[in-house]
C-alpha cells in the first residue's frame, strides 16, 4: 500500500511534495504506516472481534454451529487545519529572501502538523492527544487480551511500546477528501497586531488542509505494552517484548516495534554484551527480526492509568 508521500506525490504538485518529503523522517508513523484515500470523511468497516470455535467430533454426533464474531466501527477523518502569518517586513528583509523565509515556516508548519499526527496515532481524543482529532491506538485495541503489563508504579511517568500490524486488514492510515492534503500559496494580508488588536499590519499567511483517520480493521493488529517506568524491572526488556509478541495469534505477525527512545535505551542497557572487549551492547534496530522504530510521538510521561 501506498504511504502519505505516496499519495501526495500522485495527487499534487512540488511544494507539497517537497514539504512531506522534509517531513517525514521525524515522524515514523507517517513515514512506515500505509495510507488510503477516501471520497468522504467516513465510512464504516467490520472488525473481526473473536474468531469462530472448531471442534472435532465422533461419528454419528453433530457439532455446534459457530460463526466469527464482528462489529462495524465507524472510521472518520477529522478536519487539521494548521496555519502561519509573519509580519511581511521581517520575511523581506530575510537575508535570503522571502520566499526563503515563507518555505523555512512552511517546513515548520507542516512539521509540526506531523507531530501532532503522531501523537494522535497513540492517544487520540485522550489524554496525549487532541479532543477534536480522530481516535488512536488506545481507543482501537483490545485492552484486556492485547497488553502486557510492566508493572511501573511511579505516577506519571509510563510510557508504552507498540507492537503494530500495518496493512489493509491491519492498521491504515485513511486521508478524507480523496486524500487532500494542500499546502495554500503564501497571500499577503492585513492581519490585527497580536498585541494591540486596535492596530494592523501586512503579513504573508499561508495554511495547510487534511483530512486524516486512522483504521484499525482488526483487534489482533496491535498489541502494548504499558507501564513501562524507570523503576526496578519495569524498564524495556526482551522478555516483555517476547510476552507482547505471544498475545499475537498465529499468522498475526508485527510489521515493526515503536517506542520511546527511553525505552530504547532500556533495551539496550538490558541485553548482556558477548563480544571480546566487554563493548556495551549495540544499540537495537530489531527483536525478534522485528524493526524497531523509535519516535517521540510516545510520551514518557504516560500517566499509569491510561
Amino acid at each position: 500500500m501506498p504511504t502519505l508521500l505516496d499519495i501526495v506525490t500522485a495527487n499534487y504538485g512540488d511544494k507539497e511534495v517537497g514539504l512531506i518529503e522534509e517531513v517525514v523522517p521525524f515522524v515514523p508513523e507517517i513515514a512506515v504506516i500505509p495510507s488510503r484515500t477516501i471520497k468522504g470523511l467516513n465510512f464504516k468497516t467490520v472488525v473481526r472481534v473473536a474468531l469462530p470455535t472448531v471442534a472435532f467430533r465422533n461419528a454419528n454426533e453433530g457439532t455446534a454451529v459457530t460463526k466469527s464474531r464482528y462489529e462495524n466501527r465507524l472510521v472518520e477523518c477529522f478536519i487539521m487545519n494548521p496555519h502561519w502569518e509573519a509580519d511581511k517586513a521581517v520575511a523581506d528583509a530575510y537575508e535570503d529572501g522571502a520566499a526563503a523565509y515563507i518555505a523555512m515556516e512552511a517546513i515548520g508548519m507542516t512539521k509540526a502538523a506531523f507531530i501532532t499526527l503522531g501523537s494522535q496515532f497513540y492517544y487520540g481524543a485522550g489524554s496525549g492527544g487532541d479532543a477534536k482529532g480522530h481516535p488512536g491506538l488506545l481507543q482501537a485495541y483490545d485492552s484486556t487480551n492485547m497488553v502486557v503489563d510492566a508493572g511501573g508504579t511511579t505516577a506519571s511517568t509510563g510510557s508504552s511500546v507498540w507492537a503494530v500490524c500495518y496493512g489493509p486488514q491491519a492498521v491504515t492510515w485513511v486521508f478524507g477528501n480523496n486524500g487532500e492534503v494542500a499546502v495554500s500559496d503564501a497571500v499577503e494580508q492585513r492581519i490585527p497586531d497580536p498585541n494591540d488588536a486596535t492596530k494592523v499590519l501586512t503579513a504573508y499567511c499561508q495554511h495547510m488542509l487534511c483530512r486524516p483517520g486512522l483504521q484499525v480493521s482488526s483487534v489482533y493488529s496491535v498489541a502494548r505494552i504499558k507501564k513501562l517506568t524507570a523503576d526496578a524491572n519495569c524498564g524495556l526488556d526482551d522478555d516483555k517484548l517476547s510476552d507482547l509478541l505471544s498475545k499475537f495469534p498465529v499468522g498475526f505477525k508485527p510489521n515493526a516495534f515503536f517506542m520511546s527512545r527511553r525505552s530504547l535505551k532500556q533495551l539496550q542497557q538490558s541485553r548482556t554484551a558477548t563480544n571480546a572487549t566487554g563493548a556495551p551492547a549495540p544499540i537495537p534496530t530489531e527483536a525478534f527480526n522485528i524493526p524497531i522504530q523509535v519516535t517521540d510521538s510516545i510520551l514518557d510521561t504516560e500517566a499509569l492509568t491510561l
